[in-house]
């Protein structure tokens, strides 16, 4: 069963998200990853922090983290941009209505709020679409399971002139394990008691990897484009004259002959036209 998304408003309203003491609060969508994954490392840091033993990472010196700050905002742009679709409640904060420990923190909502929007920056050398999306995957389940939706758009700049757009949907089955393996995580918060890897595989997106290319650049795709524009009207009006004379020829009717066109009905019913010479 997916929770539904609950009010903007939160105990968390008006404060800083960021902070330590509200991070130790709840399991968020970076968190999955971890709780899934197989880092015993990690996640024996991760359960430090939550049990308030240690102090979250600091990531102010990691140059690709301050990279995907910096470039959210035109990475929510070339979104926008390429797809015409609209990007709005950013940095909107999602809790779960049946289990407080879990919540989410999204770049925002697409579809006409019916998705969710996360936006990623990683390095271009070895990048690949496939390993993006199994990196980002445990993090877009948990969102949508958060926010109760079926969908979510991940858009990834790799700062080597690539964008690559991936259309993920809710995986009940894997939603359901990852909701388990969080449940026994903050268990071991409450207890003390170590946690133990899982190792689960995440889920490849059940739609197609997009990418979407910029063909700005290209003289010749530009003179196309301006041919295609110019002649779009025109190539409408000949599909709807060609459907209406196709309406107009009688039914017993084997041809058609008017004013310097030709209609021949085949065998099987189809009609076809045929310009007459000299018309």
């Amino acid at each position: 069963m997916y929770a539904q998304i609950t009010s903007k408003s939160s105990p968390c309203e008006n404060i800083n998200i960021n902070s330590d003491d509200i991070r130790r609060q709840f399991i968020g969508g970076s968190d999955a990853k971890i709780i899934m994954g197989s880092d015993e490392t990690a996640l024996r840091k991760l359960w430090e922090f939550k049990s308030g033993a240690r102090p979250s990472e600091d990531y102010s010196g990691n140059l690709v983290v301050a990279l995907g700050h910096a470039t959210e905002k035109l990475n929510t742009d070339w979104f926008e941009r390429q797809t015409g679709a609209v990007v709005s409640d950013h940095q909107m904060r999602l809790f779960h209505p049946e289990y407080e420990f879990l919540a989410a923190t999204l770049d925002g909502l697409t579809a006409n709020g019916r998705a969710i929007f996360e936006a990623k920056f990683m390095l271009p050398w070895s990048f690949s679409e496939k390993a993006a999306a199994a990196k980002h995957m445990p993090q877009l389940q948990h969102n949508m399971a958060v926010a109760g939706m079926y969908s979510a758009r991940l858009s990834i700049l790799t700062g080597g002139d690539k964008w690559v757009l991936i259309t993920a949907d809710a995986d009940p089955i894997y939603q359901d394990a990852l909701l388990e393996a969080e449940q026994r995580f903050w268990n071991c918060v409450k207890s003390g008691e170590l946690p133990r890897p899982i190792g689960a595989p995440p889920p490849l997106p059940k739609s197609e990897i997009i990418r979407i290319a910029d063909m700005s650049s290209s003289n010749e795709w530009a003179v196309l484009a301006a041919k295609f524009r110019d002649t779009k009207q025109a190539h409408d009006d000949h599909l709807a004259a060609k459907d209406g004379l196709k309406a107009l020829v009688p039914l017993d009717a084997a041809e058609a002959i008017g004013r310097g066109l030709r209609a021949k009905r085949s065998k099987t019913g189809a009609v076809s036209f045929e310009i007459l010479a000299g018309a």
